[in-house]
Protein backbone atom coordinates (compact mmCIF):
# COMPACT_ATOMS: atom_id res chain seq x y z
CA UNK A 1 0.00 0.00 0.00
CA UNK A 2 1.36 3.44 -1.12
CA UNK A 3 2.26 6.10 1.57
CA UNK A 4 -0.34 8.65 0.11
CA UNK A 5 -2.85 5.92 0.48
CA UNK A 6 -1.82 4.97 3.75
CA UNK A 7 -1.41 8.34 5.28
CA UNK A 8 -5.39 8.76 3.30
CA UNK A 9 -6.50 6.31 5.56
CA UNK A 10 -4.81 7.40 8.46
CA UNK A 11 -6.21 10.95 8.13
CA UNK A 12 -9.83 9.52 7.76
CA UNK A 13 -9.72 7.50 10.56
CA UNK A 14 -8.75 10.49 12.29
CA UNK A 15 -11.66 12.37 11.41
CA UNK A 16 -13.88 9.82 12.35
CA UNK A 17 -12.22 9.40 15.56
CA UNK A 18 -12.39 13.12 16.55
CA UNK A 19 -16.35 13.28 15.33
CA UNK A 20 -16.80 9.70 17.76
CA UNK A 21 -15.05 11.13 20.46
CA UNK A 22 -16.68 14.35 20.21
CA UNK A 23 -20.96 12.92 19.96
CA UNK A 24 -19.26 10.67 23.07
CA UNK A 25 -18.86 13.79 25.13
CA UNK A 26 -21.42 16.08 24.25
CA UNK A 27 -23.57 12.83 24.83
CA UNK A 28 -22.09 12.73 28.06
CA UNK A 29 -22.20 16.18 28.57
CA UNK A 30 -25.81 16.66 27.44
CA UNK A 31 -27.76 13.20 28.34
CA UNK A 32 -26.09 10.08 29.46
CA UNK A 33 -29.44 7.92 28.76
CA UNK A 34 -28.58 8.82 24.94
CA UNK A 35 -26.32 6.00 25.45
CA UNK A 36 -28.69 3.34 25.88
CA UNK A 37 -30.58 4.33 22.86
CA UNK A 38 -30.65 1.76 20.10
CA UNK A 39 -30.92 4.35 17.29
CA UNK A 40 -27.89 6.00 18.09
CA UNK A 41 -25.92 2.85 17.76
CA UNK A 42 -27.23 2.63 14.04
CA UNK A 43 -26.45 5.79 13.09
CA UNK A 44 -22.61 5.60 14.43
CA UNK A 45 -22.42 2.13 12.78
CA UNK A 46 -23.44 3.95 9.65
CA UNK A 47 -21.35 6.56 9.91
CA UNK A 48 -18.06 3.98 10.62
CA UNK A 49 -18.88 2.13 7.65
CA UNK A 50 -19.67 5.33 5.13
CA UNK A 51 -15.90 6.98 6.55
CA UNK A 52 -14.42 3.67 5.66
CA UNK A 53 -16.33 3.16 2.07
CA UNK A 54 -15.05 7.38 1.88
CA UNK A 55 -11.82 6.00 2.61
CA UNK A 56 -11.42 3.37 0.10
CA UNK A 57 -12.90 5.12 -3.06
CA UNK A 58 -10.60 8.22 -1.98
CA UNK A 59 -7.73 5.72 -1.84
CA UNK A 60 -9.19 4.61 -5.49
CA UNK A 61 -8.78 8.25 -6.63
CA UNK A 62 -5.64 8.61 -5.35
CA UNK A 63 -4.22 5.47 -7.18
CA UNK A 64 -6.21 6.25 -10.72
CA UNK A 65 -8.85 4.43 -10.45
CA UNK A 66 -7.30 0.91 -10.25
CA UNK A 67 -7.13 -0.42 -6.91
CA UNK A 68 -6.45 -3.91 -5.53
CA UNK A 69 -8.61 -5.93 -3.11
CA UNK A 70 -6.05 -6.08 -0.77
CA UNK A 71 -5.52 -2.05 -0.97
CA UNK A 72 -8.81 -1.07 -0.93
CA UNK A 73 -9.34 -3.25 2.43
CA UNK A 74 -5.95 -1.74 4.48
CA UNK A 75 -7.70 1.44 3.46
CA UNK A 76 -11.27 0.76 4.82
CA UNK A 77 -9.51 -1.20 7.94
CA UNK A 78 -7.04 1.49 8.61
CA UNK A 79 -9.56 4.23 8.71
CA UNK A 80 -11.77 2.26 10.92
CA UNK A 81 -9.35 0.88 12.99
CA UNK A 82 -8.12 4.48 14.18
CA UNK A 83 -11.40 5.98 14.34
CA UNK A 84 -12.98 3.56 16.67
CA UNK A 85 -9.54 2.99 18.84
CA UNK A 86 -9.50 6.87 19.64
CA UNK A 87 -13.43 6.69 20.11
CA UNK A 88 -12.58 3.84 22.39
CA UNK A 89 -9.93 5.54 24.46
CA UNK A 90 -11.81 8.23 25.15
CA UNK A 91 -14.73 5.65 26.55
CA UNK A 92 -12.26 4.69 28.60
CA UNK A 93 -11.09 7.70 29.83
CA UNK A 94 -14.75 8.98 30.51
CA UNK A 95 -16.10 5.64 32.30
CA UNK A 96 -13.12 4.59 34.04
CA UNK A 97 -11.03 7.40 34.74
CA UNK A 98 -13.11 10.48 35.08
CA UNK A 99 -16.51 9.16 35.49
CA UNK A 100 -17.14 5.78 37.27
CA UNK A 101 -20.97 6.56 38.74
CA UNK A 102 -21.38 7.16 34.76
CA UNK A 103 -20.83 3.98 33.74
CA UNK A 104 -22.55 2.33 37.08
CA UNK A 105 -25.41 4.17 36.34
CA UNK A 106 -25.65 3.12 32.80
CA UNK A 107 -25.06 -0.53 33.62
CA UNK A 108 -28.28 -0.31 35.75
CA UNK A 109 -30.16 1.50 32.74
CA UNK A 110 -28.92 -1.17 30.63
CA UNK A 111 -30.16 -3.74 32.97
CA UNK A 112 -33.92 -1.97 33.22
CA UNK A 113 -33.81 -2.27 29.54
CA UNK A 114 -33.19 -5.83 29.16
CA UNK A 115 -35.75 -6.42 31.22
CA UNK A 116 -38.60 -4.46 29.84
CA UNK A 117 -37.33 -5.65 26.32
CA UNK A 118 -37.59 -9.44 27.64
CA UNK A 119 -40.77 -8.76 29.19
CA UNK A 120 -42.15 -6.79 26.13
CA UNK A 121 -40.93 -10.40 23.82
CA UNK A 122 -42.62 -12.67 26.58
CA UNK A 123 -39.82 -14.22 28.44
CA UNK A 124 -40.98 -16.79 31.44
CA UNK A 125 -40.01 -15.13 34.48
CA UNK A 126 -37.75 -17.20 35.36
CA UNK A 127 -35.71 -16.70 32.29
CA UNK A 128 -35.88 -12.63 33.11
CA UNK A 129 -34.34 -13.31 36.25
CA UNK A 130 -31.44 -15.68 35.57
CA UNK A 131 -30.57 -13.07 32.49
CA UNK A 132 -30.81 -10.01 35.16
CA UNK A 133 -28.56 -11.69 37.72
CA UNK A 134 -26.26 -12.90 35.04
CA UNK A 135 -25.79 -9.46 33.70
CA UNK A 136 -25.91 -7.92 36.84
CA UNK A 137 -22.31 -9.30 37.34
CA UNK A 138 -20.58 -7.46 34.34
CA UNK A 139 -19.47 -4.12 34.08
CA UNK A 140 -20.15 -2.79 30.58
CA UNK A 141 -17.77 -0.26 30.73
CA UNK A 142 -14.58 -1.83 32.56
CA UNK A 143 -11.59 -1.04 30.84
CA UNK A 144 -11.77 -4.78 29.81
CA UNK A 145 -15.15 -4.90 28.15
CA UNK A 146 -14.73 -1.92 26.48
CA UNK A 147 -11.23 -3.35 25.00
CA UNK A 148 -12.94 -6.67 24.30
CA UNK A 149 -15.76 -4.67 22.65
CA UNK A 150 -13.51 -2.52 20.38
CA UNK A 151 -11.84 -6.36 19.25
CA UNK A 152 -15.37 -7.22 18.61
CA UNK A 153 -16.65 -3.93 16.75
CA UNK A 154 -12.93 -4.42 14.97
CA UNK A 155 -14.11 -7.61 13.33
CA UNK A 156 -17.51 -6.76 13.02
CA UNK A 157 -16.38 -4.06 10.21
CA UNK A 158 -13.71 -5.88 8.93
CA UNK A 159 -16.07 -8.31 7.81
CA UNK A 160 -18.13 -5.80 6.07
CA UNK A 161 -14.69 -4.21 4.89
CA UNK A 162 -14.42 -7.51 3.02
CA UNK A 163 -17.42 -6.44 0.97
CA UNK A 164 -16.54 -3.13 0.03
CA UNK A 165 -13.14 -3.75 -0.89
CA UNK A 166 -15.06 -7.02 -3.14
CA UNK A 167 -17.20 -3.60 -4.78
CA UNK A 168 -14.45 -0.76 -4.45
CA UNK A 169 -11.54 -3.09 -5.88
CA UNK A 170 -11.16 -2.44 -10.10
CA UNK A 171 -8.26 -3.95 -11.89
CA UNK A 172 -6.43 -2.54 -14.56
CA UNK A 173 -7.18 -4.83 -17.27
CA UNK A 174 -4.19 -3.77 -19.63
CA UNK A 175 -2.25 -5.34 -17.00
CA UNK A 176 -4.14 -8.50 -17.34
Amino acid sequence: MESTTKSSAINYGLYLGAILSITSVVIYAVNLDLFTEWWLGIILFVLVVVYGVVSALKSKKILDGFISFKQAFASYFITIAVGTLIATVIGIAIFTFIDPEAATYLNEEILTLTKQTMERFGAPQEVIQAAIEEASTKNNFSLAMQGQAFIFRLAFYALIGLIVALIVKKSDTKDA
